[in-house]
C-alpha cells in the first residue's frame, strides 16, 4: 500500500485545537437497527414538508447539444427524488434533509471518488473527498486549516480577487509567483524561496493556484510544468492547493477562421476526451501533498453550491472537524438532486456531458477570438488564446497610447481611460490591475496591461456586440 506523506506539520494553530465533536461521534449509531437513537436534536422526517422533488434534464449522448429542450421520453432524464423508498443510489429526501453526514452522502461520495478515480488515478492509496458548498468556502477552510495570521502564502501574480480578499481578511501576507503566457513559471518561484529572507518569517507553506483556465489571465500550465513546479513544492516543503473549477471547460486548439464559419468539432470518445485533459497536480502527487478544489459551479450551476476536496486522508479529517462546527454539510436538496441526475447519467453519461460543454466552449471561445481579431488593432495589441475557462484577456502598450506621458508615465491611467472610454460605448471588461496580488515586493505595472473578457455569460450576438463596442472605444482612446 502505498501511503501519503505526514504533512500534520503545516496545519493551523486553530486546526490543531480542534477537537472531534462528542456529539458527532454520536451518529456512527443513528442507523444501527440494534440502537433505539434519542441523542440527537433530529427532527422527525414525517414532518418534512417535501414528499417529492422532480427535476427534468436532458439525456446522454447529447446528441442535439448540451443545450437542447427536453421534450420526449427520448432525451429526457427525470429525476424524481422521493422522501422514503428512493431508488438504489438516490439519496432519500428524509436522508439529505436530516443533520449529520459531515462528509457528505455516501451515494454521492461514492460517484464522485468513481469519478476522481477514472480522471486523475491519484498515486497513493489513502485519499479521499468531502463534500463542500463550492471552491470559496473550500478555499476558506484550507487557509484556516493550514495558515496563522501574518503567514504568507504564494499565489499568482495575478489571480481571483475574491481569493486574495479571502486571505486577506485573515491577516495574510502574499507572494506573488511570476507568471507568462504558461502560468506560473517554476525557475522564478523557485528563486524566490531559495532567496527567501527569514526576517520576513516563515516560508510559505500553501501555493494557491487556478492551473486550468486560470481566471483571469486565461492561461493553463501545461503537463511538464506542472511536474516541474512539484518538484519546486518537493524541494521547498510546501503544499499545492489546486482550484479547478474549470478543469472540464477544456477545450480544442484554437484555429483562424479566416472569416468562414467553421463547424463544430467531432464528437470526442470517452477515451480521446480523457486522454485530451492536461495532467492534474493531484494525478502526480507521490507525497500526497496536494490539495485538489473541485466544484459543479462550471459544469452544471453555480447555484447549487456544491463542491468537493480530494486530498490524503489525514489532512481531510482536519477540514471535516472545521466543518462540523461552520457549515456542517452540504445543502441537502443540492445533494439529491445532484446525485439523482448522476445516478441516472451514470459515469458514462457524465463524460456525455462533459464533452459537450468542451465543444460549446470551444465553439464560443473561437468566436470571441475572431471578433477580437476583427475589431481590436493589433498594432497596439496581442492576445493568446485560452485552451480552457471562460475567460479571455487583451494586452494593450501603454506606450503607444497617445497621453502616454501626459499620463506621467502611468500603465494604470491608461488602463483607466480605456475602461471608462468603454463603459461610455456600453461594453465592460474587467481591468487586469483588479486581480494583481498584493504581494510586498511586487514588482511595478510594465508596458503593458490587460482587460478580462468572458464568452460564457452571453448569446453569441452580445459577445460580438460586446467586443465590437469594446474595439471602438480602443481605437477612440488610441486615435486609431
Amino acid at each position: 500500500m502505498t501511503k501519503a506523506l505526514d504533512f500534520s506539520k503545516f496545519l493551523s494553530e486553530e486546526a490543531k485545537r480542534r477537537e472531534p465533536s462528542p456529539l458527532k461521534s454520536a451518529f456512527k449509531y443513528f442507523s444501527d437497527p440494534n440502537i433505539v437513537f434519542l441523542g440527537g436534536g433530529l427532527p422527525l422526517p414525517d414532518y418534512f414538508p417535501f414528499e417529492k422533488v422532480v427535476a427534468y434534464s436532458p439525456a446522454p449522448p447529447f446528441s442535439n447539444g448540451i443545450d437542447a429542450k427536453p421534450t420526449d421520453d427520448s432525451n429526457t432524464t427525470v429525476v424524481d427524488v422521493l422522501k422514503n423508498n428512493a431508488a438504489a443510489g438516490d439519496v432519500s429526501l428524509a436522508k439529505s434533509l436530516q443533520y449529520g453526514f459531515t462528509e457528505g452522502h455516501t451515494e454521492l461520495l461514492a460517484f464522485l471518488k468513481g469519478h476522481t478515480e477514472l480522471v486523475h488515478s491519484i498515486p497513493y492509496d489513502d485519499w479521499g473527498l468531502i463534500t463542500t458548498v463550492g471552491n470559496t468556502q473550500s478555499w476558506d477552510a484550507t487557509l484556516r486549516t493550514f495558515c496563522n495570521p501574518g503567514d504568507h502564502i504564494i499565489v499568482e501574480e495575478y489571480t481571483f480577487s475574491s481569493a486574495l480578499e479571502t486571505a486577506r481578511s485573515q491577516a495574510l501576507k502574499f507572494v506573488g509567483a511570476p507568471m507568462d503566457d504558461d502560468g506560473i513559471i517554476p525557475a522564478k518561484l523557485d528563486e524566490i524561496l531559495t532567496n527567501w529572507d527569514p526576517a520576513k518569517g516563515k516560508k510559505p507553506v500553501l501555493l494557491y493556484t487556478i492551473p486550468t483556465g486560470q481566471n483571469p489571465t486565461g492561461s493553463s500550465i501545461p503537463t511538464e510544468r506542472r511536474k516541474e513546479l512539484y518538484k519546486v513544492a518537493q524541494k521547498h516543503d510546501f503544499l499545492i492547493v489546486e482550484d479547478e473549477p474549470y478543469y472540464f471547460l477544456q477545450m480544442d486548439p484554437y484555429v483562424a477562421a479566416d472569416g468562414a464559419d467553421k463547424e463544430k468539432p467531432v464528437a470526442q470518445t470517452h477515451e480521446e476526451f480523457l486522454k485530451a485533459l492536461v495532467t492534474s497536480f493531484i494525478s502526480i502527487d507521490t507525497d500526497g501533498r496536494v490539495i485538489r478544489l473541485d466544484s459543479f459551479s462550471k459544469v452544471l450551476a453555480p447555484g447549487v453550491r456544491l463542491g468537493w476536496i480530494v486530498a490524503q486522508d489525514n489532512l481531510l479529517e482536519r477540514y471535516v472537524r472545521l466543518h462540523e462546527v461552520s457549515i456542517q454539510t452540504a445543502s441537502g436538496f443540492s445533494q439529491s438532486l445532484v446525485q439523482g441526475l448522476l445516478n441516472r447519467w451514470g459515469q458514462k453519461g457524465y463524460l456525455d456531458w462533459l464533452i459537450g460543454l468542451r465543444h460549446e466552449y470551444t465553439e464560443k471561445r473561437d468566436f470571441a477570438i475572431n471578433s477580437i481579431v476583427k475589431n481590436v488593432p493589433s498594432s497596439i495589441s496581442h492576445y493568446v488564446p485560452p485552451v480552457a475557462g471562460m475567460f479571455f484577456t487583451v494586452f494593450f502598450d501603454v506606450t503607444k497610447h497617445p497621453k502616454y506621458v501626459e499620463f506621467g508615465k502611468d500603465p494604470l491611467k491608461v488602463e483607466n481611460a480605456i475602461y471608462e472610454r468603454a463603459l461610455e460605448c456600453g461594453s465592460l471588461m474587467i481591468p487586469g490591475s483588479w486581480f494583481k496580488t498584493p504581494a510586498e515586493d511586487a514588482p511595478p505595472f510594465g508596458d503593458h496591461i490587460f482587460f478580462r473578457g468572458t464568452y460564457a455569460a452571453v448569446p453569441l450576438d452580445q459577445l460580438e456586440l460586446g467586443i465590437q463596442r469594446f474595439g471602438d472605444a480602443v481605437k477612440l482612446e488610441y486615435g486609431l
